[in-house]
């Protein structure tokens, strides 16, 4: 195996959404897109709305494969947890991912995302979902479909808009690339600009034309980019690595 990716899913969503990521990527790579609590293969376990809570959570269940050659891709609410996972396995003295990709998740602000979309209504969130694009309409029109993901949505939201990271240190010793929709009000492609700062091997900013989930309509492009970026960071820190089997 050359290489494990990893693919962290945005708020509300599950590894469902990502089901066909594995054969868009070369073949000896590993591609696991993998589910929070409460959705997907894990919905019987409860939601976690807290998000140091959540890394604990995929720290111990990844534990084994975050080691040799591996990488870390995450959308939205997934690339909170790809970069804070990041941070923890730094702060552990473990080795990192060779690469780091976020996707419409801009830089932590020390204030936090400003918005309170957890707290509202039914009625005011499904609005404001359906603004945003990614739910399917199904789930925001059916009252039997709601009462069964909305409150998963409304969980990973709060978890967003309460998240207050510390610092980092030093910028990440690990190669970053992030995506972005040129037409995203939630996150503009200004607020991913400051990811260049955050690392010592920035590999670009990638604009693709759609909003939030600018990728949902064909993925190709944005794979297709994740696969130029990690080959790139391989170069530069992967070289070295074995991948356990």
């Amino acid at each position: 195996m050359e290489l494990r990716l990893f693919v962290f899913h945005h708020a509300g969503g599950s590894h469902l959404s990502y089901r066909d990521w594995p054969g868009r990527f070369p073949a000896g790579w590993e591609v696991c897109p993998v589910d929070a609590p409460g959705r997907g293969l894990l919905a019987e376990r409860p939601g976690i709305g807290d998000a140091g809570r959540l890394v604990d959570h995929f720290r111990g269940e990844l534990d084994a494969g975050l080691q040799g050659r591996y990488a870390l891709f995450g959308h939205s609410m997934g690339g909170l947890v790809a970069y804070e996972l990041t941070r923890r396995l730094l702060a552990e003295g473990r080795t990192p991912p060779l690469w780091l990709g976020l996707s419409a998740r801009g830089t932590p602000r020390p204030g936090g995302e400003g918005t309170r979309r957890h707290l509202l209504d039914d009625t005011g969130l499904r609005r404001e979902l359906a603004a945003m694009g990614g739910t399917p309409a199904a789930v925001l029109e059916d009252p039997e479909l709601w009462e069964l993901f909305g409150p998963a949505i409304r969980t990973d939201l709060r978890l967003v808009e309460t998240w207050r990271p510390a610092p980092d240190p030093a910028p990440l010793p690990v190669p970053l690339s992030v995506f972005g929709g040129t037409g995203d009000t939630v996150t503009p492609p200004a607020r991913l600009a400051g990811w260049a700062g955050r690392t010592e091997h920035f590999l670009g900013m990638h604009l693709f034309e759609g909003g939030h989930f600018y990728f949902q309509p064909d993925p190709a492009a944005l794979t297709g980019q994740i696969t130029q970026d990690i080959r790139r960071a391989l170069t530069l820190t992967g070289s070295a690595r074995t991948v356990p089997r």
